[in-house]
């Protein structure tokens, strides 16, 4: 019998050195050259500190409120895995807290992304364990199932497979298909140095600001009053 929602499967996981490829990559970036459109929503922050998470998505499904899969989930983690839990951005009980935390930490485990809540946050604060979620509760968990591991998620609005590329800053968290990995990377490199450049630019009073009103007549914009353009 398939029993759909109650189910556990093998990890798929991402080689270490596409992982490693995004190291200090800012998620702005990553974001901006993926169409804006893999991004997880502004609503789950991160609950640590400035700390990048950048692991392999090692993803849950559970119902609202009941951890029961993620205490399954911890027996199978690997040095480098990023937990993704979807808990169905339900903030009335907190899916995991301190204890979570340290087996996971005690796992190898790069961080946790959960769209759902946590408790014992100035734990999270303290040990600067990467964690984002959507907020927090001192409601805990169930854990009775059903759920799911390895399978694909949705967390923030965002789709994660497992083996996705999961990084994480002080802006958010962004999801990376192993498929793109590498030349995404090097596209948000030649970002990377186009803003520098643009700062450059900036500080030597050099910035050339002409697309503004390039791009203001080309849209129609109308102006009105003295000053304005006939």
């Amino acid at each position: 019998m398939n029993n759909l929602g109650f189910r556990i499967f093998p990890p798929t996981r991402a080689p270490e050195k596409l992982v490693e490829l995004f190291r200090g990559l800012p998620t702005p970036n990553i974001s901006d050259n993926m169409n804006r459109l893999n991004g997880v929503s502004g609503e789950i922050r991160a609950m640590h500190g400035p700390e990048q998470l950048l692991g392999s998505a090692f993803t849950v499904r559970t119902r609202p409120g009941d951890n029961l899969l993620v205490h399954k989930a911890l027996d199978m983690l690997e040095p480098g895995d990023a937990l993704v839990i979807d808990a169905g951005g339900e903030t009335t009980n907190a899916i995991l807290g301190e204890i979570i935390m340290q087996m996971a930490i005690g796992r190898g485990a790069a961080g946790i992304v959960v769209d759902g809540a946590i408790r014992d946050t100035d734990a999270f604060a303290e040990a600067r364990f990467p964690c984002f979620a959507r907020g927090s509760s001192h409601r805990g968990p169930y854990k009775d199932g059903p759920g799911e591991i390895n399978v694909p998620a949705v967390v923030g609005g965002a789709i994660v497979n497992p083996g996705d590329i999961v990084v994480g800053d002080s802006d958010g968290i962004v999801f990376v298909p192993q498929e793109v990995a590498e030349e995404l990377a090097q596209r948000v490199r030649e970002t990377n140095a186009k803003e520098e450049e643009t700062m450059r630019q900036i500080s030597a009073g050099s910035l050339d600001r002409g697309w503004v009103d390039r791009t203001l007549e080309q849209r129609g914009c109308q102006w009105v009053g003295p000053g304005g353009r006939a």
